[in-house]
């Protein structure tokens, strides 16, 4: 009896198959949990499939930053590629919009680059030793990547930003229009600078990659259970958790890992009762072939445009800004065909390779950090979601930061920027 139940206490049900949860497992498991993933779908399907593959510090940059008031107003006209909003939307969720404005404030501006530069640091050293081990290492690019400016004043306008890059000692150059085409011959010359953000990492495929981070997993003792989950609780003796599949199986765990991503809001309201102010950012992409052998080595974002054409395995991969809307939302590819429109005003790119657009929505918090930590008030039930648009880049890095946590060990900075009690409590 005294071994069963030492069993039960190292088992863990991770509820997301997306690179955070399937990070979690994987770092669980290197720790002696027994990890079992749940999902709808298989690994790397979802909301981390469609990213820009990007591992950047360079991404310490919140949305709501100070300067964010600066441009408030154009933003709202609702017309640009790289922001758009659905009004119902935000009137539903005025008072998410109100805390987000909020958080432009310098005190939490700082807090907040600080704590994501911590996270993204350690997401990058955990990226490299899980593409090693995963055998997948051959999909990453250590060239760096550009933001591009197509005048003056947006290039005067991303001051904030490359103060904030020099302040964490992010590697940067500027250059100008000549040194841009030395790097990238291919890119028409519409950019009088560029900023080339040197020791980012990138890779080809961000969904094979969470797949190759599965079946390391997997192959290690890792179970994978493909089912759409209807609910979460204790047991009706309170020492364990059950996760309840649509089909009826029900599964025992000592300990449980909300990672759902932009579903984690209705599934813990649902299930558990707890209210999560998440707002979806949702994002588009399409793919392209390059015309006339043009070629980039590296993902761009042409902060003009609103758009980063990242080079991928399926071709290249252009995906749009933020669009704030419902997750379930109808699609609206307004955004999408602006950011082609200024896309090939940049780079020579033939027909798009696919009939519909990828979507996926991005779960975004006030503050634009993710919850990483134990459940105030739900002893067992860890949170791992909120991650924004850089899931991709920080999955490894929450991973390590919760494990630690959940076997009482030291972390590798202090986790309390992440602390779900911020939100919910």
């Amino acid at each position: 009896m005294k071994e069963l139940i030492g069993q039960m206490k190292n088992t863990v049900a991770v509820l997301g198959a997306g690179i955070v949860g399937v990070s979690c497992a994987l770092e669980l498991q290197r720790r002696g949990f027994d990890v079992t993933i749940f999902d709808r779908v298989a690994p790397g399907r979802e909301t981390s499939y469609g990213n820009a593959g990007v591992i950047a510090r360079s991404s310490l940059m919140p949305f709501n930053h100070p300067g964010l008031w600066a441009t408030l107003p154009k933003l709202l006209k609702n017309r640009s590629a790289s922001f758009r909003y659905n009004p119902r939307f935000l009137a539903k969720n005025l008072p998410w919009a109100l805390k987000f404005l909020s958080n432009t404030r310098a005190a939490v501006f700082h807090e907040t680059t600080a704590a994501l530069d911590a996270l993204i640091r350690l997401s990058t050293q955990e990226h490299r030793r899980l593409l090693t081990e995963a055998g997948a290492a051959h999909r990453l690019r250590t060239t760096g990547w550009l933001f591009l400016y197509r005048s003056e004043e947006g290039f005067l306008g991303s001051q904030l930003a490359r103060d904030t890059f020099k302040k964490f000692g992010i590697a940067t150059q500027a250059l100008d229009a000549r040194e841009l085409a030395e790097r990238e011959p291919h890119l028409k010359p519409l950019f009088p600078h560029a900023l080339w953000i040197q020791n980012t990492l990138s890779v080809d495929s961000p969904g094979q990659v969470v797949e190759a981070y599965a079946r390391l997993f997997t192959s290690r003792g890792g179970q994978i259970r493909q089912a759409s989950i209807s609910g979460l609780r204790r047991s009706d003796t309170g020492d364990a958790w059950q996760v309840s599949e649509d089909a009826g199986a029900v599964h025992e765990a000592s300990r449980v890992v909300l990672a759902l991503g932009p579903w984690t809001k209705e599934f813990a309201k649902k299930s558990l009762g707890l209210s999560v102010p998440m707002a979806f950012e949702r994002g588009y992409h399409m793919h392209y072939r390059a015309a006339g052998g043009a070629s980039l080595g590296r993902p761009v974002y042409d902060t003009g445009g609103g758009y980063v054409l990242s080079p991928m395995e399926q071709g290249l991969r252009l995906s749009t800004g933020v669009q704030l809307t419902d997750r379930e939302a109808p699609r609206n590819l307004a955004q999408l065909d602006l950011a082609e429109q200024a896309a090939r005003e940049a780079f020579p790119l033939e027909e798009r390779l696919e009939k519909e657009a990828w979507l996926g929505s991005r779960p975004t918090l006030p503050d634009s950090r993710p919850i990483i930590g134990e459940c105030p008030g739900h002893a067992g039930l860890w949170l791992a979601f909120g991650h924004q648009h850089i899931g991709f880049n920080t999955g490894p890095g929450s991973a390590a930061l919760l494990a630690s946590m959940m076997a009482g060990e030291a972390c590798a900075f202090d986790p309390a920027p992440f602390r779900p009690s911020r939100f919910i409590g």
